[in-house]
């Protein structure tokens, strides 16, 4: 197919879903659909179409072009002019603030290029994200009747049985059609798919889920699809026991329960996806902002969630950028998650004099440095083809002591974001530049 008619289609592509969106809001005018069932709707159009892209592309590159309009358009349909009246209504209708409209086509660009062409690691989350997740949402609208809180509402547990059992049946399909899977390991990897499946959209928020759950899935299929049973068994008892145990620590740090269940989600994912020296510093980042919101709590909505949102993304960024670049990120993204926790410590100690959070913050900074350094030595020397990073380190945590020491108060809202975006600076143009160079 040529380079033109796939263009033309990814064009297509956004018009058929605006079209969608333009039949469905008619029908929710003649009907009187609720503006949930209206999102759900656009939401299962939407996944059925992007289980098609595989084979509707003889090419990698207009399906990420396709999701860079879809974002586009996504972040158009957001504005006042749509969102109240015009056909954006049929997303934004909905009292509750959500992403989930453009963490969904993100999610889809993200499956597509982690999938590496595997039928099974893009159809199954996709196919779970567009069914289960609306099959979930509808249940618990109109059957729901035992409801348990999140911090942003709450969720029914009628909608999540509903997404356990569909899940199930979506999994075994696509286990027994798309792999070598043995028979046995197909009912255990269909009732873990499906229990963990259950969980992040269950603990999920704003939508998180809409990018959460398939790139969630993809994961642990990924790590585990060619486990033995035994494995199987003892990964779901780890993560069991670690649920119980971080249940039990969580108010202590004044951690909810629903902001704990989504930590050992969070350090599960982030264990499977990479060796676990390198899952030491995101970690961290974790436990400092516990410790920074104890002693300086942060003046947002939900920052025990913010952070895991922020840290998860950012690493699906770089995981992301090093695969599309073919330069593996590993020693930037240690880098960031070394600054995140030097200014996450100087905004805790925000009310101390600015001395106070200057030493503090650079001797928390030249630890972490070396903590990094030792961790980066276990790693291939893929891994650690951008050499001697003391001077891209040095320039990371000077940048956070001086940002954040001299206006504390800037990070006590949105502080995870905030911090995130800063400590992302300097490794990402050093990434670059290195890149570049090389």
């Amino acid at each position: 197919m040529s380079a033109p008619v796939q263009i033309a289609i990814a064009f297509v592509s956004v018009a058929v879903l605006l079209g969608l969106m333009a039949v469905v809001k008619r029908l929710a005018a003649a009907r009187d659909i609720s503006a949930e069932v209206q999102r759900k709707l656009v939401h299962i159009g939407t996944g059925l179409y992007a289980l098609s892209l595989p084979w509707l592309f003889t090419d990698d590159w207009p399906v990420y072009m396709l999701v860079g309009l879809t974002l586009i358009v996504m972040a158009i349909l957001r504005l006042p002019a749509f969102a109240k009246g015009g056909i954006g209504e049929t997303l934004h209708g909905v009292e509750r603030q959500s992403y989930g409209d453009l963490l969904l086509a993100l999610a889809v660009g993200t499956v597509f290029l982690l999938s590496d062409g595997q039928a099974i690691l893009y159809i199954l989350p996709i196919a779970t994200l567009t069914l289960a997740d609306a099959a979930a949402a509808l249940t618990g609208s109109r059957y729901g009747r035992k409801f348990f809180t999140i911090e942003d509402g709450q969720k029914s547990i009628e909608g999540s049985t509903a997404f356990f059992m569909i899940t199930l049946v979506i999994a075994m399909v696509c286990l027994l059609l798309l792999s070598d899977v043995s028979r046995p390991n197909v009912i255990l990897l269909a009732v873990m798919v499906a229990a963990f499946g259950t969980l992040v959209e269950a603990d999920s928020w704003r939508g998180f889920d809409n990018f959460f759950l398939p790139t969630g899935l993809l994961i642990f299929l990924a790590t585990h699809l060619d486990s033995s049973w035994q494995e199987l068994f003892l990964f779901m008892g780890i993560f069991m026991v670690a649920l119980v145990l971080f249940l039990r620590v969580a108010p202590q740090f004044g951690i909810t329960t629903h902001a704990a269940r989504v930590y050992v989600i969070a350090t599960f994912l982030l264990i499977s996806v990479t060796a676990f020296q390198n899952t030491v510093l995101p970690l961290l980042v974790f436990v400092m902002h516990a410790i920074a919101h104890r002693l300086n709590p942060c003046k947002g909505d939900y920052p025990a969630l913010d952070i895991v949102a922020v840290v998860a993304l950012s690493s699906f960024g770089w995981l992301i950028v090093g695969s599309v670049v073919g330069a593996n990120a590993l020693m930037y993204y240690g880098l960031m998650s070394v600054g995140l926790c030097v200014g996450l410590i100087a905004a805790g100690l925000g009310r101390s004099a600015i001395w106070v959070r200057a030493g503090a913050a650079l001797v928390v900074g030249t630890g972490l440095f070396g903590l990094y350094s030792v961790l980066m030595l276990y790693n291939p020397a893929f891994v650690r083809w951008p050499g001697d990073m003391t001077a891209v380190g040095a320039l990371v945590i000077v940048l956070m002591v001086i940002a954040v020491s001299l206006q504390p108060v800037l990070f006590d809202t949105h502080r995870a974001a905030k911090l995130t975006g800063l400590a992302l600076l300097v490794p990402g143009l050093g990434y670059g530049m290195k890149v570049i160079g090389a």
